[in-house]
């Protein structure tokens, strides 16, 4: 049975330095204090461009920008050296790809030389001689980014404290993955993707959502075991004691589009051998702490495929309050195995939705639909979330800090202004710990994970 915990969503990058440094212990130092047990991130990754984390250059490599700034003072020679000795399978293919990358001014794997973009064995092999150094520098930086990772969350289990990822479902075309595996995607002979990933036309996009990945071969993940998938179950697993999985709905059924396609319309649903890979990672894996993301616009065969696996799925409170008889974000709808937020990073903030939401009658009806409606904006939606029956309830710092729109931290479909937003240092408050934690006890959310050891940090 799971215990009844509350949690804090934050990005590394919202942290003040945006660093994974002696600010991040600090953050587990205020979290402890205000008796929240779990945190929840967005991907580590690499972004092929920009800032967003959900399109990455690799699915296993960590982002370099999370370094702090003396990060070559902290490699350790011997340790570094045995890092490389059993090294992490995907890191020759990361360093050579990014080197690579590097080399063609960051051109896409697909417009790169034949030799290379086809990964013929002798043109590797002669600029990874040439490229000697930069491609060393890449796996240094890796090896300093896992092990402070490592032991940013042994300090983190130390004081009952679970790290929670998040693992997009698909992945970039510009990725080292796509490159060193074309065999498990759905390519032409030049390369290219022949259909691509969206979904469908809906209420809010009349030419529905065309992503642009690659979709995966199926049949031939499925012939090799789904060998690649367990390996990145694997390290998400060596990072974080949950995962969440992005666009869980695709485990059930696709949405392929015609990579000749301008939009989503003409896309048609293909399904996936989603219970077969769910018992292949179960097996490998028996407890398998995975979440289902599963908002939107779900069937009933993608509920039947995560409740077969008892997997949690997810509530959303500023979706709650449509009047809507079987809303699945409201109140009365909630159900024990699940995670419920207030919202999501994709959300605005709760003041910032409270703000847009029109007509005092309705503002009326949405607060009294909630507890203690005595207390200022968010704080009564934070409440709501903190004594939902849901077993995990999730808070984004910037609700906990009362903020409106400007602490907004991504806006689907715009490119502009996203994944900038920063905690600053003076916001840890004592106070706002103490206000959390009351909140906690009171809504009996103070679970913990076992305590792993009495190390020191």
């Amino acid at each position: 049975m799971r215990q009844r915990q509350a949690g804090v969503l934050l990005h590394p990058t919202s942290l003040p330095s945006g660093k994974i440094d002696e600010q991040a212990w600090r953050f587990l130092e205020w979290m402890e204090a205000a008796k929240l047990t779990v945190w929840q991130m967005l991907p580590l990754t690499e972004p092929v461009q920009g800032l967003s984390p959900y399109q990455s250059v690799s699915a296993f490599a960590m982002n370099p920008a999370l370094l702090p700034e003396d990060w070559q003072d902290q490699i350790n020679e011997t340790d570094y050296l045995a890092f490389l000795a059993d090294a992490p399978h995907w890191l020759e293919n990361y360093a050579l790809f990014m080197a690579l990358r590097n080399h063609f001014n960051q051109a896409s794997w697909a417009d790169w030389p034949t030799a290379y973009r086809n990964r013929g064995k002798q043109a590797l092999m002669d600029f990874a001689l040439t490229h000697a150094e930069q491609i060393d520098f890449l796996k240094r930086q890796q090896y300093v980014l896992l092990k402070n990772w490592l032991a940013l969350k042994q300090s983190a289990n130390a004081k009952g404290i679970e790290l929670f990822g998040d693992m997009p479902i698909f992945v970039a075309y510009d990725s080292a993955d796509v490159w060193a595996n074309p065999h498990l995607f759905k390519l032409d002979e030049n390369g290219q993707p022949t259909v691509v990933t969206g979904v469908p036309p809906d209420y809010f996009s009349e030419t529905g959502q065309r992503w642009g990945n690659p979709h995966y071969d199926w049949q031939a993940m499925q012939q090799d075991g789904f060998q690649w998938w367990l390996q990145r179950v694997e390290g998400a697993l060596e990072l974080f004691d949950l995962i969440r999985i992005d666009h869980f709905r695709g485990l059930e059924a696709c949405w392929e589009i015609e990579a000749s396609e301008e939009t989503a319309i003409n896309g048609h649903w293909v399904k996936v051998p989603g219970e077969a890979f769910l018992k292949a990672l179960q097996a490998e894996f028996p407890r398998l702490p995975l979440v289902a993301e599963d908002l939107g616009i779900i069937t009933p065969e993608v509920v039947a495929l995560k409740e077969a696996f008892d997997l949690p799925g997810m509530s959303v409170l500023q979706f709650g309050f449509n009047g809507l008889p079987d809303n699945p974000h409201a109140l009365s709808e909630q159900v024990e195995n699940s995670v419920v937020y207030t919202g999501t990073h994709d959300n605005d903030t709760t003041l910032g939705w409270w703000a847009s939401l029109e007509g005092d009658e309705y503002r009326h009806w949405v607060l009294s639909q909630l507890p203690n409606s005595q207390e200022p904006m968010p704080w009564p939606v934070v409440e709501a979330a903190l004594n939902s029956v849901a077993y995990l309830a999730m808070i984004p710092m910037q609700d906990f800090l009362e903020l409106g729109n400007e602490g907004r931290m991504n806006t689907p479909g715009t490119v502009e202004g996203n994944w900038l937003w920063k905690l600053s240092s003076e916001q840890l408050t004592e106070s706002l710990a103490s206000r959390i934690a009351t909140l906690v006890t009171a809504s009996e959310r103070n679970g913990k994970i076992p305590l792993i050891s009495d190390e020191k940090e």
